[in-house]
């Protein structure tokens, strides 16, 4: 080849080498847009309302700031809040209903306008608003603070009430020994406080001439009415109303039948009589000492049967309404570690203690081989109200109780939670019965429901129980709020 061909042939090739080029880079430039915004789009600032607490506290600052812990306040953004919805597509604008209080007051404003401390109210858009006293949450802040419901249900109510108490002998098992009539104590069989007796011992033998004359008169009335059986019917008669007037004046002193058989078949009036005793028991008490004299009615022992005993416990007036006649007991005593015994509610005394704001309440119980001793001390266990019918509960946990009134959060549907003012009654085993303000059925917040409390600031929800004037001033309370709340004085759960 000349040296002019190859010179064309190098100038064909650049011209196809430009025209290539130009061709690749007009088909880059012509993608369309949106295939390269995809790679490089970046999101839009997000406005922030104000910065909380790291560790849940209900302080908030309007500007970054650190804890006394060196943990920087986490910013709380716009798109955040509870019921925030993602914006119209295209050049669909949304209605503003009202401004809110950023701060989670309960003040509205239908412009736009900024509070004491320079921060924007909040609009609130047709299609956000919930219902008047409810609180919505987004589902991510539910499941970020960790909230757990819990079914109101019926159940019986039982409650366990302790108490402590102090054996006593039981009063209706008291026996004192005594006699109708004067004499002396010519020995005595029975010679020791607390020695055991059986019912039916002789305790004493006594001397006493009241008696002996009158056991002489009835004898001399018998044998009368004896001789005079072949007699005339009126001799009989007198004889026989003389012999029965002697009986029972003998009777009436407590002269056992026994002796007065053996008066009948000896024929004469002993010197002496023995004195035996009327009950089981212990000698509690021994006033009879051997030669006294003693008039009618003195007392000369006093025996207490202890087969069964009385236990005085002292219940305090929070529990009383617990406490029924016949409810069952258990019952230990130091004295036997590991041993219970049993016993039942008999009486619930009508008094207080003014000191220990306690009712003494009795229970019965028996008392196996004298385990159990007067004055010992004893603690008791009873669990009230077993035998009434269920009443609707709900959990300890539910409950928020501002001092002045209890309220649970009641769970309308996912993320809606609404406020109820409720009236409780009876506490037992973790579960607090509802006596109005939520039904059989309905989901309640068992966790977490102070955090929910603080994130939809709850106290404004409260208040509006109570306010609807504002309302016919066109002002709608708007209680379902985000943003951060003074402390209410609620217990966290």
């Amino acid at each position: 080849m000349n040296r002019p061909g190859i010179w064309i042939a190098l100038a064909l090739f650049g011209v196809v080498a430009t025209g290539g080029g130009y061709w690749w880079g007009m088909k880059q430039a012509g993608q369309p847009l949106a295939e390269k915004s995809a790679d490089t789009f970046v999101p839009a600032e997000r406005k922030i309302l104000y910065y909380r607490n790291p560790m849940g506290l209900s302080d908030t600052s309007t500007e970054p700031k650190k804890d006394s812990m060196g943990m920087d306040y986490i910013p709380v953004y716009a798109d955040e809040l509870p019921g925030a919805t993602a914006p119209a597509s295209g050049n669909t604008q949304r209605r503003v209903l009202y401004y809110r209080n950023p701060m989670g007051l309960p003040d509205t404003s239908p412009e736009p306008k900024k509070d004491s401390m320079g921060m924007d109210y909040i609009p609130v858009y047709e299609g956000e608003s919930t219902q008047s006293g409810q609180v919505k949450i987004s589902l991510d802040k539910v499941q970020k603070l960790g909230v757990r419901t819990e079914v109101a249900t019926l159940r019986k109510m039982t409650r366990t009430v302790r108490a402590v108490g102090k054996f006593q002998v039981d009063e209706r098992l008291l026996h004192t020994v005594t006699t109708k009539f004067e004499g002396h104590i010519e020995d005595l069989y029975v010679n020791a406080t607390n020695q055991p007796v059986q019912r039916g011992q002789p305790l004493m033998q006594i001397y006493s001439p009241e008696l002996i004359s009158a056991k002489e008169e009835y004898l001399i009335a018998w044998q009368g009415k004896q001789a005079l059986n072949s007699g005339t019917e009126e001799s009989q008669t007198g004889m026989e109303h003389l012999a029965e007037g002697a009986l029972q004046r003998l009777r009436n002193w407590d002269i056992s039948d026994s002796e007065l058989k053996g008066l009948q078949s000896e024929g004469k009036a002993t010197s002496t009589i023995t004195l035996y005793s009327p009950a089981n028991g212990v000698v509690l008490e021994k006033t009879a000492v051997l030669g006294m004299h003693f008039m009618p009615g003195d007392p000369l022992y006093l025996i207490a049967d202890l087969a069964r005993l009385w236990l005085i416990a002292d219940v305090f007036e929070q529990d009383l309404g617990y406490v029924s006649i016949g409810d069952k007991v258990k019952i230990s005593v130091d004295a036997y570690p590991g041993k219970e015994f049993s016993g039942e509610v008999a009486y619930i005394y009508p008094t207080l203690s003014p000191v220990t704001r306690t009712v003494p309440v009795r229970v019965e119980l028996d008392n196996p081989g004298g385990m159990l001793k007067p004055d010992m001390y004893a603690s008791l266990q009873l669990e009230a109200g077993g035998g009434k019918s269920p009443v609707l509960t709900v959990p300890d946990s539910a409950v928020i109780d501002s001092g002045t009134r209890q309220v649970v959060l009641v769970q309308l549907d996912a993320g809606l939670f609404e406020p109820r003012a409720v009236k409780i009654g009876v506490r037992s085993d973790g579960y607090v019965e509802v006596l109005q303000g939520v039904g059989e059925g309905e989901n309640v917040v068992v966790r977490a429901n102070f955090l929910i409390d603080a994130e939809s600031n709850l106290t404004a929800a409260f208040s509006s129980f109570g306010q609807h004037e504002d309302q016919a001033a066109g002002n709608p309370a708007v209680p379902d709020m985000a943003a951060p709340v003074t402390d209410t004085g609620h217990e966290g759960h």
